[in-house]
């Protein structure tokens, strides 16, 4: 503004002229280019949750999952079940801060992570997680809790019958040429939040991990278990679990830690964490009543082992839709998830003839498949803006599948390659002598009287 109008402005009175002066300053902001973007600052309160998120999330696999599984198991292999969930906590640690992590969350390109973070190179203290406002250090551990519960589902699948140290080199590595790339095609994004993986860019939708964390196991643990085969006496040996008030243990802490699981993903302290948390709680009920009537009326009985099946199936199936749908879409997702996942975990594996000794692929695969694809169906654009079916966007259905589908194909020929070569290399499972006697003591040296 020159300085003559700027002198006619104020001649009109002080009052005026500095109305009429603070309106054109705002005209000519207005005009003027818009002002670059300000810069992304750490939230304290959004830092808090998301440190309970990393704590809840590592609590699922230590202790939930742990429990969980080894009250499932004889109690032979009681100990050896447990160990492998705590072992494969310290292994993982390991590769996702040496490599794990630079292969998931840097690089240009759609498919596969760089070096930049090769031993955390670079990460500072006041280095932020953009386009999140919180502590890069801290995504970081939150995202390696997902990678250590990830090849720790899988464990379920091939329970009393694998080697301890071949299962170490399988899972270390299947974290890096499997879960790495695809948590890379699913969850890599650039500063500005835009996705730049390969299923990313394409609209798959996977809020807290379906199609990274629970197709993935569950497809992998299908495949070992084919591999390596039936435990010896599967079909006429009693094999019922031993401790069953382990397994509820273990299930109410997943269920506690899911919502760091969930709610943890906004990396946010936000509205859209707070509808994850709901509908995590929602689906996770649904199924678990689903799967109790379901068994209640094709067995007579309602089992505690049942319940807790059919709430870890809701758990599952609502992860990926849990920053996407509303409580109705949780409710429909739980419903169906338990019954899906009760026929898979029974009807399924018996008409097959594979022994998945803890139902791995029965609830983590289908659960994951059925709640990835449902995410299509419930999506609510005011809740994730993206919108499913039910708001006029089929499409987003087959996105859905085609994610599904990818997944499952890369897990699977990928786990089938790293096992036969470790099979051809070391061996995959124990003697028939050491699997009769109890891994507790065959490979161990320890066991629970």
């Amino acid at each position: 503004m020159n300085h003559r109008l700027k002198s006619v402005l104020l001649g009109v009175g002080p009052a005026l002229g500095l109305t009429l002066l603070a309106s054109m300053a705002g005209a000519e902001e207005a005009a003027a280019p818009a002002a670059a973007a300000a810069p992304v600052v750490l939230d304290t309160g959004s830092t808090a949750w998301m440190l309970t998120s990393t704590a809840l999330v590592l609590m699922m696999t230590i202790p939930g999952l742990a429990l969980f599984y080894a009250g499932m198991v004889r109690k032979k292999n009681l100990l050896g079940t447990m160990m492998q969930s705590f072992a494969i906590t310290c292994v993982v640690t390991l590769l996702w801060v040496i490599i794990g992590y630079s292969l998931a969350f840097t690089g240009e390109s759609p498919f596969i992570g760089g070096m930049e973070r090769f031993l955390l190179n670079g990460l500072e203290k006041a280095s932020l997680a953009l386009p999140n406002p919180v502590p890069e250090s801290v995504f970081m551990m939150f995202q390696m809790t997902f990678a250590i519960i990830t090849p720790a589902l899988i464990t379920g699948a091939f329970a009393d019958r694998m080697k301890f140290s071949s299962m170490l080199v399988f899972m270390s590595l299947w974290l890096l040429v499997v879960y790495a790339p695809i948590c890379h095609w699913v969850w890599m994004m650039d500063e500005k939040g835009t996705a730049t993986g390969f299923l990313g860019k394409m609209g798959v939708l996977d809020f807290a991990g379906g199609t990274v964390v629970h197709i993935n196991a569950g497809v992998a643990g299908l495949v070992a278990c084919l591999i390596l085969g039936p435990r010896k006496g599967y079909g006429t040996d009693n094999m019922a679990p031993h401790n069953l008030s382990l397994s509820i243990i273990g299930a109410a802490l997943l269920w506690v830690g899911w919502f760091g699981f969930n709610a943890g993903s906004a990396v946010a302290a936000d509205g859209r964490a707070g509808m994850a948390m709901a509908v995590t709680q929602v689906g996770a009920a649904a199924a678990a009543v689903s799967w109790m009537f379901a068994e209640w009326l094709l067995r007579k009985k309602p089992s505690a082992l049942g319940i807790i099946s059919g709430a870890v199936a809701g758990l599952v199936a609502i992860t990926p839709a849990s920053g996407f749908v509303d409580v109705k879409g949780a409710l429909v997702i739980g419903l169906v998830a338990g019954v899906v996942c009760y026929w898979g975990a029974t009807g399924l594996k018996h008409a097959l003839k594979y022994d998945d000794s803890l139902d791995a692929f029965g609830v983590h695969g289908i659960g994951g498949i059925v709640g990835a694809i449902l995410t299509g169906v419930f999506a609510v654009e005011k809740i994730g803006g993206t919108a499913g079916l039910l708001e006029g966007n089929a499409g987003q259905v087959m996105t859905q599948v085609y994610g599904v589908l990818t997944t499952l194909v890369y897990t699977a020929v990928v786990s089938f390659i790293l096992l036969k070569a470790i099979d051809m290399v070391m061996g995959l499972r124990v003697t028939a002598e050491e699997e009769r006697e109890g891994l507790d003591i065959a490979l161990h040296g320890e066991t629970v009287h």
